[in-house]
């Protein structure tokens, strides 16, 4: 194989991004105008910031379905506390709530040994029961206007939602590349009984990795009542398929082991694109759900045949 195509195989994703958007660049001046480009990166900021999370549990070779709860939660108590004792609290109590959710799905997976699946689904309706009947199922108002800025705020042409992405980005790629934490979620993900005889403490990274996970979530729920300015206790329901996929498409084993969070970005743009793309054109949204699975069946199917073809 050639240098070019090495090089080609290893950005696919990039092409494929750069193709898809000058094509649409090409058909419709509104797609390519500076507004609605910003509009798309404001828009999946908040995907872009769960998949971050999502990306170190499905590293480990797992995944958390409770993202889209701890979302809804963290909106709603961040919401109902600003509305009575100011935006500071606000923000510390609903990240104190996200990462205490993480940390209740790390402790089930890692020392009650429960499957991912199972727990994380199991904790997203137990946290979507409980806040329909803490908030009678109604919205919760009186957010200072003032935290819309987190949501709308603009500096300069750049949303105040994309820098906060392009901090969690910036901070999770560091983690992963410098320190012994990331190395070691990878070390587990690759292979969980080697890293224990290795005497990496494989319980402690999982409940770290799902503690930042829904961290990463709850940042995505604040950054949602900034742009809603009320705290809706049904919203989010669609986060945990939006971030696999973005995780999917940039080509991280699902297995885990392997995978960075720069092709995340792209693909969590790319996902925006698609979206916007079908709205300008007037295809019906319902397609885009349909495409979001399509594409997780599709990567990992992919994964499976090259799995298979270096084990054969």
């Amino acid at each position: 194989m050639t240098v070019g195509l090495r090089w080609a195989s290893r950005h696919a994703l990039f092409l494929v991004f750069v193709v898809v958007v000058g094509a649409l660049s090409i058909m419709s001046p509104t797609f390519r105008s500076v507004p609605n480009l910003v509009n798309i990166v404001e828009q999946q900021s908040i995907i872009g910031v769960v998949a971050c999370g999502m990306l170190l549990m499905i590293l480990l070779g797992g995944f958390d379905l409770s993202v889209g709860a701890v979302g809804a939660a963290t909106s709603v108590i961040a919401a109902w506390t600003m509305s009575t004792s100011g935006i500071v609290p606000g923000v510390l109590a609903s990240l104190a709530l996200g990462a205490v959710i993480g940390l209740c799905n790390g402790l089930l997976i890692a020392k009650v040994g429960i499957n991912p699946f199972v727990a994380t689904l199991g904790m997203q309706s137990l946290i979507t029961g409980v806040l329909f009947v803490f908030t009678d199922a109604t919205p919760v108002y009186g957010v200072p206007e003032a935290f819309t800025v987190v949501g709308l705020g603009r500096i300069g042409a750049v949303p105040v939602a994309a820098l906060i992405y392009a901090a969690v980005v910036l901070a999770t790629w560091a983690m992963l590349r410098f320190t012994t934490l990331g190395h070691h979620i990878y070390a587990v993900g690759g292979s969980p009984e080697a890293s224990r005889l290795a005497g990496i403490r494989v319980h402690r990274v999982t409940i770290t990795a799902y503690t930042l996970g829904a961290l990463a979530a709850a940042i995505g729920g604040l950054i949602l009542l900034g742009q809603t300015s009320i705290g809706q206790p049904s919203a989010a329901q669609g986060w945990p398929l939006s971030a696999i996929a973005a995780v999917a498409i940039a080509g991280v084993a699902l297995t885990g082991g392997s995978g960075g969070v720069g092709n995340v970005v792209i693909g969590t743009l790319l996902l925006g694109v698609v979206s916007n793309a079908l709205n300008l054109f007037g295809i019906s949204p319902y397609w885009q759900p349909a495409f979001t699975g399509a594409v997780i069946i599709g990567a990992v199917g992919i994964d499976m045949v090259q799995r298979r073809r270096r084990t054969s």
